[in-house]
């Protein structure tokens, strides 16, 4: 069993995200972010979705927009209401092919609903049906000749597993999107922390 050295496995990972990061920020789609926040400020209420470890990252993100003073939702827990047309419905998917995201998807489109998906492959079945794709480039865990492959094939190097790179990435962006919409709606430390949960 390897032993932590100097834990340069760990720094290396923290480095690499931390890259992966800034040159996101540096690729970024500016008319589908202002798209998206136009869509975000007229809508009734917001409902994300994601699966898995993306799935934490949209809580996160419903929690943030709670916090602002949107009606937000998570798909899939047992206190969400039904999705209508004047809705925002936004997946999270690093393929953009997570059959149950994709699934959902659909429905919302059929209802009328607005859909915004983060994802790392806009060329996508959810990207092709979304109303604005916020692509986040990098790796997902089903990037072709990725980390799973050079794994099997003994290859090893310094990345983060699996979908890491872009539940990370999306995560910071996400968080990011929520200080623009401070920006924009004025609002408050005070105003966050009036809606912070008191009961934990």
């Amino acid at each position: 069993m390897n032993t932590c050295n100097e834990c340069e496995h760990l720094t290396l990972s923290m480095e690499l995200m931390a890259d992966q990061i800034k040159n996101i920020a540096q690729r970024l789609d500016r008319k589908s972010i202002k798209k998206t926040i136009e869509y975000i400020m007229g809508a009734d209420s917001i409902f994300i979705m994601g699966a898995g470890r993306s799935g934490l990252v949209g809580k996160a993100f419903a929690m943030r927009l709670m916090h602002l003073g949107f009606t937000s939702y998570v798909v899939g827990e047992s206190t969400t209401p039904a999705v209508h047309k004047n809705d925002v419905v936004i997946a999270i998917s690093g393929s953009g092919e997570t059959r149950s995201v994709s699934d959902l998807g659909r429905i919302a489109k059929d209802i009328g609903a607005t859909l915004i998906t983060v994802t790392s492959n806009k060329d996508s079945t959810l990207g092709h049906i979304s109303d604005a794709t916020l692509e986040i480039h990098g790796r997902s865990k089903e990037d072709a000749g990725g980390y799973l492959e050079r794994h099997m094939r003994g290859e090893y190097s310094h990345l983060t597993p699996l979908g890491t790179s872009f539940e990370i990435s999306s995560l910071v962006f996400l968080d990011a999107l929520v200080a623009e919409l401070i920006f924009i709606t004025g609002a408050s430390e005070a105003d966050l922390k009036s809606r912070h949960a008191k009961l934990e």
